[in-house]
Formats: structure tokens, sequence, C-alpha cells
């Protein structure tokens, strides 16, 4: 089986393409410039496209059983999976699996949940079969904050003090493995998420634990929080991330049972927990650090 993975070196593409081949199915990467990635795996066909082309993407998609769409945070995120899909349709693949995100009443008006809902409907009016996945805040997104855990002593992501159900980027790819090559999943939308609820407060307790001295949670301040933002990051990145936080902060994003029920016939185990996570991502990030702790009062 060949599965064309758009998005494959990514957060999410970067975990799913080796457990494809774990799977024995044959994998290609739709890639811009393919040249930069062939030497890591010979294992790996790498295509060249451009979602922003649509002209570009023929070849990639042509004698293929599925493919995984991800499509970044962009300006223009709509059109490029529309031209993914449409790509899709006309080279005749099957099945088409999309990450998206939540899509709760009360995160609609997030730009980059609201570019999702016209690639969305794109598939499922395409005649493919689908499976779309919906996770949560992922636990990876907390590598960009390693510095600030270690050496500062502050987790800053501004999750607030509701709740997340983050889930684990390897809980996401092994879900997307399974709805890409296994049966039964067409026409679906499953949410993932991860077992607990996790404020701002808890995970920075978490991290303490782990770390073995204090870190603090200090991302309420989300006018603190933007300003910093835009030294490191394009403006309208900066308030599409503002307006999701403000979202996560008044009404957190949890996951139901039923949601957890749905989840598990796809995902077919347990959740892995942020615990986990966290131990095995400090454990990484010490291991030969050098870097010296600033000591906040």
């Amino acid at each position: 089986m060949t599965i064309l993975v758009v998005g494959g070196t990514g957060t999410v593409g970067s975990r799913l393409v080796p457990e494809l081949l774990h799977r024995k199915a044959s994998v290609r990467i739709l890639a811009r410039n393919p040249g930069k990635y062939q030497h890591m795996d010979s294992n790996i066909e790498w295509v060249q496209g451009d979602l922003e082309v649509p002209d570009s993407l023929g070849k990639a998609f042509e004698q293929v059983d599925a493919v995984f769409l991800l499509t970044g945070m962009a300006k223009t995120e709509t059109s490029q999976g529309i031209a993914a899909v449409e790509a899709a349709c006309q080279a005749g693949v099957p099945k088409i699996v999309f990450l998206s995100t939540p899509m709760t009443a009360q995160m609609l008006h997030i730009p980059h949940i609201k570019s999702k809902i016209g690639i969305e409907k794109a598939i499922q009016q395409s005649g493919m079969a689908y499976t779309i996945l919906r996770p949560n805040n992922f636990f990876q997104n907390d590598y960009w904050f390693r510095d600030a855990i270690l050496r500062y002593g502050v987790y800053p992501q501004p999750l607030g003090s509701v709740g997340l159900h983050r889930v684990d980027v390897g809980d996401i790819a092994h879900a997307a493995a399974n709805a890409l090559l296994l049966d039964g999943y067409d026409g679906k939308t499953y949410p993932l998420n991860g077992p607990e609820s996790l404020t701002g407060e808890a995970i920075a307790e978490i991290y303490s634990r782990h770390a073995g001295a204090k870190v603090r949670y200090v991302g309420d301040n989300l006018d603190e929080w933007y300003q910093q933002a835009v030294t490191m990051m394009p403006e309208w990145l900066a308030q599409d991330y503002r307006v999701m936080y403000e979202c996560f902060q008044k009404y957190g994003c949890l996951g139901t049972e039923h949601d957890f029920a749905r989840q598990k016939e796809l995902l077919q185990r347990d959740p892995r927990s942020f615990d986990a996570f966290a131990a095995e991502s400090v454990a990484q990030w010490t291991d030969g650090w050098n870097g010296t702790r600033h000591i906040n009062v």
C-alpha cells in the first residue's frame, strides 16, 4: 500500500512516516525541496510539489492508495488544502485522511480553525473515502518552551485554568496510520485527546516534579504574551494564536465521554499521559545540558 504524506517533515508527519514504514507501507512525501531530505531515508520516495502551486501537485498524487493531508498555518491554508483535495480527486486517489482541529462552537472564530472548515467540506464532497482527525493541543508544542522551563523555571504557554485534554503526537500518528491502513473508519470524524485535563498550573507542577526545581506558570497575561510573540513570528500569526489562547482561557478544550469512546474505536489503545511525556522530555532535555538556571523569586 502506497501512502502520500503531505506534511511529512513536521511534528506529526515525522512521527507518522516511521509508523507507516513499520507497518510495511510504502511512503511518498510531498516536499517543496525534496533534495533537502532525500539523504535521510532510502525507504521514502520524495516528490517535489507545493500546495501554493496546484499545477505542481499532479505527479505526487498519482498511483497512491491513500493521502494523509496536513495543512500548516498560513493565510492561504484553505486554498492550499482544497488544492490538495482536488489533486487527489483528479488522480483517482481512493482515500484521504485529514488532520483538522477541534471544532467546538466556541472555537469556530479562531482563524486557523476557521481555515480548516472549507477543507473538511471539500473532502466530504469529494467522493473519496475519508477520515477526519481532530486532535487537541499537542504535548510536543512544549518543545518550544524547553529553555523557559529549564533555564528560567517558567511555563509560558497561556493555556489558562479551565483545562485542555492535550494529546501526544505519537497517539495522533498511531490513529492516523490506523485510519490510513485499516478498514472501518471511512466517512467518520474522530476527536483525539489525552487522558487528563491539564491547566497551565498543573503542567508547571508536573514539570517541577520531573525537573527537580520549581517551575511557575506565567501565561495568563495575554497582552504580555502577545508583545513577546510578535518579536518571534509574523503579526498575523501571533494574533491567530492570541485568539486561540483567549478561547482556551475562557472555555478550555475538553473532551467528552462520547469523544473518548469514539477515540478508542480508532486509537485502539489508551492515550499516553502528559506525565510520561514530561518525564521523557525533561530527561532528554537535561542529558548533557549545561545551561545555567536563573532563579525566579
